[in-house]
């Protein structure tokens, strides 16, 4: 039962720990957080990256070590586990959806069609139009687009379908 308590007392720390990158998503919701571990007094924290090369892992890492740090947890060691690759199914709902109130198109899920641009239905997260075009394969961060709006004019990123 112990166990049980300090496993969820973990997650809870971690799920705190916001992306680098989009700082108002949480590991937990991009779902770059795979498992929390503790044996004897050192936690091992398995993360995988959206993409290999990721550039905001790193910063990933010494956020998780810094906040179980602070909450006591001296030994932390944070792996990455590359298969299977991430995938953007793993972003929680609750993580979309702060996607879309922040301005970035949450990424289309696989079963809707992704990959497939030419049939997906990319919508502008300022006035829901599905009249959009794509500007640029590469937004602000290699895993976002740039589009904009055919209505509203406005551009915004769409978080890519991996």
């Amino acid at each position: 039962m112990h166990n049980e308590i300090q496993s969820t007392h973990l997650r809870d720390l971690l799920s705190t720990i916001c992306d680098p990158e989009i700082p108002v998503l949480t590991l937990q919701d991009l779902g770059v957080l795979r498992d929390v571990s503790l044996e004897d007094d050192e936690v091992t924290v398995l993360i995988t990256p959206t993409y290999s090369g990721c550039p905001a892992v790193d910063a990933m890492s010494r956020d998780i070590e810094s906040t179980l740090n602070a909450a006591g947890y001296e030994h932390v060691k944070v792996r990455q586990v590359l298969s299977p690759a991430w995938s953007t199914d793993w972003m929680s709902d609750e993580g979309r959806k702060k996607l879309l109130a922040y301005g970035i198109a949450p990424p289309l899920r696989k079963e809707s069609g992704c990959n497939n641009h030419k049939g997906a239905h990319i919508a502008c997260p300022q006035c829901n139009s599905e009249r959009v075009k794509r500007i640029s394969e590469f937004g602000s961060t290699a895993c976002k687009a740039l589009y904009q709006c055919r209505d509203c004019l406005e551009p915004f990123d769409y978080f890519k379908c991996i």
